[in-house]
C-alpha cells in the first residue's frame, strides 16, 4: 500500500468519522429539542389541528390564483396572518405577503415560504371535492396543501406558546409556477428582506419530501414569423407553421442523460387566425431542465439550433422569397443550485424526519429553493404531508391520510432551524 493511498484512506475515515458525529450531534439535539414541554405541545397540535389545515387548504384553494394574478388568495393569506397575530404583516412590490413571528433575538432569521400560484388560468374551475380522505382540485395539492401548513406552523407554535431562538418570517409568494420565474422569491432575495436571510424553507405540493438539489430551468417563447396569406391563392409560400412543425419534430428526437436527470418540453403552442390562411406567426413556449449546470447549457444549444435548422429547412423547401424569420425570447431563466448532503441544514431536516418516525431522504426539484441554493445561503424544499397526484392538471387530487406528519415536520423543523 502506497503512502499517498494510506494518506487517502486516513482522510477519508476522518471525514466519514466526524460527518457520523455530526449526525449523532443532530439526533442528540433534535431529542432534546422534543423533550422541551412546548414543543411537544407543538408538535400534538400540529395532528390536532389537521382538520382545521384541510379547511384552509380547501379555502385557499377555491380562490384563483393564476399566473400573475396570485392577489385574491394573497388576501386570504395575509388575513390569516393578521389573525394570527404575526408581526409586521406587509404585502412587498412583487406581492408577496410577509409576517414575522419574532425570537428571543433577531438572528439567526429563518424564512418559511409557500407559493401562492398555481399553473392554471384564470377561467379554470377551482372548486374543490371531498371523498372520504380524497380532496379533488386543480391546485389541491401544489401548492394549497404548501400554503395550509404554512399557516398551520404558526397556529401550532402560537397555541404550544414556543419561543423560537432566532426570527422566524412566514412568506406566501408569488411566482413560482410557469412564466413567474420565480420573480417572488426573486424580490424576496434581492430587494425585500436583502441580507436579512440566513435560512430558508419552502413548502412545496404534498409528501414528505427533502430537496437539496434545485433543477434548474431555461424557458423560451419562439415565435416564427412569415408573410402569410392565402391557403390556396398563395400556396408555396413558406409557412411559420410548418417551420413550427419540424422544430418540434428534431426536438421530439433528442436523446438527454437521465443522470444527471435533463429533460425538455414543448408546453404550449399557437398562432394563426384561419384555417384557409397561411399564418403569419406561429410560436411555441419550451422548458429545458437539468440539476446540471453544464447539461443545461448543452440542451440549450440543441434546442436553439433545432429552431434555426428548421427555419432553414421550411425556407429551402419552397424557395419563393418572403422568408420564415424566428425571435428568441427567454422568458424563465430559473437558475440551478444545491446543499451540501452534509450541510447542517440538511443534516437538522435528516434528524428531525428520523425522531419523528419519518422517512426521508435527500432529492432533486424544481423550486423556490433554487434561488437562495444559488446565492449560496442554506436552503432546502419541503413537502407539506399527505400524498399528490396529477400536480399541474385539473384531475389533481390530494390523499389525506395521515397528512398531519407533515405539519408536525414543518413545526419542528422551523423551531430546530431558527437555533443557531
Amino acid at each position: 500500500m502506497t503512502r499517498v493511498f494510506r494518506l487517502v484512506l486516513l482522510v477519508s475515515g476522518f471525514l466519514l468519522g466526524a460527518d457520523a458525529l455530526v449526525r449523532a450531534q443532530r439526533a442528540d439535539d433534535v431529542a432534546a429539542l422534543l423533550r422541551e414541554p412546548a414543543v411537544r405541545a407543538a408538535v400534538d397540535r400540529a395532528r390536532s389541528v389537521e382538520p382545521q389545515t384541510l379547511e384552509d387548504q380547501v379555502r385557499f384553494c377555491e380562490v384563483p390564483a393564476p399566473p400573475f394574478g396570485e392577489a385574491a388568495r394573497g388576501e386570504l393569506l395575509r388575513k390569516a396572518f393578521v389573525a394570527l397575530r404575526l408581526q409586521n404583516v406587509r404585502v412587498d412590490k412583487a406581492g408577496n405577503v410577509i409576517g414575522d413571528r419574532p425570537g428571543e433575538r433577531p438572528r439567526p432569521r429563518l424564512v418559511v415560504a409557500a407559493h401562492l400560484d398555481t399553473v392554471f388560468p384564470a377561467e379554470t374551475r377551482v372548486n374543490v371535492t371531498r371523498q372520504g380522505a380524497i380532496l379533488k382540485g386543480p391546485g389541491v395539492g401544489d401548492n394549497c396543501r404548501g400554503l395550509a401548513v404554512l399557516v398551520a406552523t404558526v397556529r401550532a407554535l402560537n397555541e404550544a406558546q414556543v419561543r423560537t431562538r432566532g426570527t422566524v418570517t412566514f412568506v406566501a409568494n408569488v411566482g413560482e409556477e410557469g412564466l413567474g420565474d420565480l420573480r417572488g422569491v426573486k424580490a424576496l432575495f434581492g430587494e425585500t428582506m436583502r441580507g436579512q436571510i440566513d435560512r430558508f424553507v419552502t413548502i412545496d405540493n404534498a409528501g414528505i419530501q427533502l430537496s437539496t438539489v434545485g433543477v434548474g430551468s431555461r424557458r423560451y417563447r419562439f415565435t416564427f414569423r412569415g408573410r402569410g396569406g392565402h391557403s390556396f391563392a398563395d400556396f408555396g409560400r413558406a409557412s411559420p407553421a410548418n417551420a413550427l412543425g419540424r422544430a418540434i419534430a428534431r426536438i421530439a428526437e433528442f436523446r438527454v442523460s437521465s443522470n444527471p436527470r435533463t429533460t425538455f418540453n414543448v408546453g404550449r403552442i399557437g398562432g394563426g387566425t384561419s384555417v384557409n390562411a397561411i399564418p403569419e406567426d406561429a410560436w411555441m413556449e419550451v422548458d429545458i431542465r437539468s440539476s446540471d449546470a453544464a447539461s443545461l447549457k448543452e440542451l440549450d444549444a440543441r434546442f436553439h439550433k433545432a429552431v434555426d435548422d428548421a427555419v432553414v429547412e421550411e425556407n429551402a423547401r419552397w424557395g419563393r422569397g418572403a422568408a420564415v424569420t424566428v425571435v428568441k425570447a427567454l422568458v424563465g431563466d430559473r437558475p440551478a443550485g444545491s446543499v451540501s448532503p452534509t450541510a447542517p441544514i440538511v443534516r437538522t431536516a435528516e434528524a428531525v424526519a428520523r425522531a419523528l418516525g419519518l422517512a426521508t431522504s435527500p432529492s432533486e426539484a424544481s423550486s423556490d429553493a433554487n434561488l437562495p441554493m444559488s446565492l449560496g445561503i442554506p436552503a432546502i424544499a419541503i413537502g407539506g404531508g399527505g400524498y399528490s397526484s396529477g400536480s399541474h392538471s385539473e384531475a389533481e387530487q390530494f390523499d389525506s391520510t395521515n397528512a398531519w406528519q407533515g405539519t408536525q415536520y414543518a413545526v419542528v423543523l422551523t423551531v430546530a432551524l431558527a437555533r443557531d
